[in-house]
């Protein structure tokens, strides 16, 4: 252990891993456009590898982690370490190149599906959810991790393998279901997956690594007692395993809960805690048994927003610490994974804003400082006190937030207005649409960059926008669908649009942070008080509806999922932030109805993704981020129809939350899982926990390539409209299809419009 007269030492849990100008994302579409090799690819994704640790070492941390970078998805990566490969994937494991056969998972093809895309914890990452069954069998495949180590070895660089742990890689993973047998629970391979571990470890120690980083985020969530006796059993044989290094176990995105108890009576020698998410008192933390004896890894600067810590504050804090751990080294709470790589790049940020942030540079500078600061005080360098910047504020947007009444909340009765609805629409049984974005294709996003750079006057865009607008249009009519969408070409992403029209946001040019894959978004920074200066959508909706008789649905980007994909001020509660984001969505959907638009879909699928880990605080987050909704879409006459699109959950809370959203009609992320979706609309929904209104459970994967045939989304319709009944089902795809080709999702489309004209086809009541 390292001794603390020596200095307290510094680390961070992992970076961000697309390259500072996002190189990885731009060989990864080359290679599978077939325009890259392989051995380029390859090498693009060293040179990242080798930048970041290098740097790393450079800015003067005493632990560099390794082992961050991945080729799509560190789960993934994981999985394949530890030799977790489907049966379904299995036949192309030896005959094709490892990378591809990498890819063959992440992506899949038209005959085999990939692993299903799933939500990382409570982060706005995702990755590709293994697939284990009760004949899964483990075998370890290092040599990625070796060979990076061995590189940073080379040139005098000790790295830190960073992995998940065992049991969140259970737990992270799909159990397989074999039909007419118990569920079967990923927890029983516990045993069989830690010899595997204990295998990698003694190759580690006999390598010269002296420290190894095991992640378990999955303990900061809610665990039942069966699950904390596993995580026990595990680490007590882990932590006596004959060979190995040193163990860091984190427990990042949160509170660490009975897990700390746990590690601490262990022999793990390290134990990292998120104490940017959830601070512990040093009087709490000493109240832990054996905690004084382990290495604390003081997670003080968040790994996920973008605000500067208070130094100051920090430092004290950190002093206090010390006292109850004096083995400390300071950290980040989590990975830098999901934040952008480096302020200094933004030229645009207003400047009394950019004073408050830190991108994932200026994070490792902040902990690097403070540890220094820890050892030997204060740097002269540092200012006696940051200078307090106010958030912008507007008086005119918090007195219209104090006026906020419980009616503003409120519709008609769902009844009502279904009868209203269908006489103004009269649609027929299982509607046809899709949730709102078509494929962004190269002469738009052409457009919109000449447009950017002043080499596109807006009238020319606008003509080229409409006429992108008005082929999609044609399309959806020949395609047969009911209700149409404009595709949302003027978009560059789904948040970041509204935020350049709201005030209250700022933006940034280079802000790229991995959502999966080679797929970045740029998340906008709410720094201030939020309003709309002008309507944001109308003219493209209202442009779209003018060259159709079928309705077109307006799109707008919900509240809440405006601020959970957005860095958020920190001065206020959340729940005030997002009514002001309600109110300025409520303007636009008032806006949408006047100019004729009869269905208007607002867009939620981050509001199951901030639902708290751990129930304390569950049942206030969904009363705020429900009415932040209702709020937003409760301005409008009962004949207009509100859709929403959702990510599913099983938890019963977030059900009732869906049904309390009050929605119309709600879409639900389910094709991949959609016979958990079919339970619950089966049940009685006199319950509380049944779904009452009209429901979308996406009957194909809008994120694959794969093109599925009619009879298989016959017979999800088919299951769908027996749990729900016809009149009140939907039938769309379960996302948006921006990331799609047309060669794809117009053959997909197609055959989901034809099964759902068998499906009436088979109705009484529709003949």
């Amino acid at each position: 252990m390292v001794n603390v007269t020596d200095g307290y030492g510094s680390s961070i849990l992992g970076y961000p891993r697309i390259g500072p100008h996002r190189e990885l994302k731009r060989a990864l579409e080359s290679y599978w456009r077939g325009s890259l090799s392989r051995a380029e690819l390859l090498a693009v994704g060293r040179d990242i590898q080798e930048q970041q640790f290098s740097e790393l070492a450079a800015t003067g941390l005493t632990q560099v982690p390794g082992n961050t970078f991945s080729f799509y998805d560190h789960v993934l990566d994981n999985a394949l370490m530890f030799g977790a490969v489907p049966k379904r994937f299995q036949p192309y494991r030896d005959v094709m190149e490892p990378l591809d056969f990498y890819f063959l998972m992440a992506r899949g093809r038209p005959d085999l599906p990939p692993l299903e895309l799933v939500r990382y914890i409570d982060t706005n990452y995702h990755y590709r959810q293994p697939e284990l069954d009760a004949e899964t069998e483990f075998s370890l495949h290092p040599e990625a991790l070796l060979d990076e180590f061995d590189r940073a070895k080379a040139q005098g660089i000790e790295l830190r393998p960073v992995m998940l742990g065992p049991l969140s890689l259970l737990l992270l993973s799909k159990a397989g279901q074999v039909p007419g047998e118990p569920e079967f629970d990923t927890l029983t391979l516990l045993d069989k997956l830690l010899p595997v571990y204990e295998e990698l470890f003694e190759i580690l120690a006999k390598r010269g690594a002296t420290c190894v980083q095991l992640d378990e985020p999955m303990f900061t969530a809610e665990r039942s007692d069966a699950e904390l006796a596993a995580f026990e059993r595990a680490y007590q044989r882990l932590s006596h395993a004959p060979l190995r290094p040193r163990m860091l176990v984190t427990g990042q995105y949160g509170d660490f809960g009975p897990a700390l108890t746990i590690l601490a009576a262990s022999n793990v020698e390290a134990i990292g805690l998120d104490l940017a998410s959830h601070r512990i008192r040093p009087d709490d933390l000493a109240e832990v048994p054996g905690i004084r004896r382990k290495r604390l890894y003081a997670g003080v600067i968040s790994g996920r927003n973008v605000w500067r810590a208070d130094r100051y504050v920090t430092l004290e804090y950190l002093n206090e610490l010390a006292k109850v751990c004096p083995d400390l080294v300071v950290s980040t709470g989590s990975t830098l994974l999901h934040v952008p790589y480096d302020l200094l790049v933004e030229y645009d940020i207003e400047g009394n804003v950019a004073d408050r942030l830190a991108f994932a540079k200026q994070k490792v500078g902040e902990v690097v400082s403070l540890a220094k600061a820890l050892t030997e005080g204060p740097s002269d360098k540092w200012r006696k006190r940051p200078t307090e910047v106010h958030f912008k504020q507007k008086h005119a947007v918090r007195q219209r937030v104090y006026a906020i009444t419980p009616q503003m909340r409120e519709r008609e009765p769902y009844a009502q207005r279904r009868i209203a609805q269908q006489a103004k629409l009269n649609l027929p049984p299982v509607p046809t649409t899709t949730l709102g974005s078509f494929p962004q294709t190269d002469r738009i996003r052409q457009a919109r960059y000449e447009l950017g750079e002043g080499r596109l006057s807006y009238e020319e865009y606008r003509k080229r926008i409409e006429a992108e607008i008005e082929a999609t249009i044609r399309l959806q009519e020949d395609i047969g669908l009911d209700v149409l969408v404009h595709g949302e070409h003027e978009r560059n992403d789904m948040i970041q649009y509204f935020a350049e029209l709201l005030d209250g946001f700022a933006t940034t040019h280079f802000g790229w942070v991995q959502v999966y894959g080679s797929r970045c978004v740029r998340p906008p920074i709410i720094y201030g008080d939020v309003s709309r200066p002008a309507p944001m959508s109308v003219d493209w909706i209202t442009y779209a509806q003018s060259l159709t008789d079928k309705p077109v649905k307006g799109m707008v980007t919900g509240p809440v999922t405006m601020i959970a994909r957005s860095f958020v001020r920190q001065d206020q509660p959340l729940h005030e932030t997002a009514d002001q984001v309600a109110l300025a969505i409520r303007d636009e959907v008032v806006d949408l109805e006047r100019a004729g638009i009869s269905i208007i879909q607002v867009d939620e699928p981050a509001i199951r993704e901030m639902l708290p880990l751990r129930d304390i605080g569950r049942a206030e987050y969904l009363r705020w981020a429900v009415g932040a909704f209702r709020l937003a879409t409760s301005g409008v006459r009962p004949e207009t129809q509100i859709h929403t699109h959702i990510g599913y959950s099983g938890r019963a809370e977030v059900v009732e939350a869906i049904e309390q959203l009050d929605a119309d009609v709600t879409a639900i992320v389910a094709t991949r899982s959609i016979e958990w979706v079919l339970k619950v609309l089966k049940e009685d929904c006199a319950s509380g926990h049944g779904l009452s209104h009209g429901v979308g459970p996406g009957v194909y994967e809008s994120r694959s390539a794969r093109i599925p045939d009619i009879d298989e989304l016959d017979e999800l319709l088919t299951a769908a409209a027996e749990a729900v009944t016809p009149e009140r089902l939907w039938a769309n795809p379960d996302g948006g299809l921006k990331t799609r080709h047309y060669w794809q999702l117009e053959p997909s489309l197609r055959n989901m419009v034809a099964a759902a004209r068998r499906i009436r086809r088979r109705i009484p009541a529709a003949e």
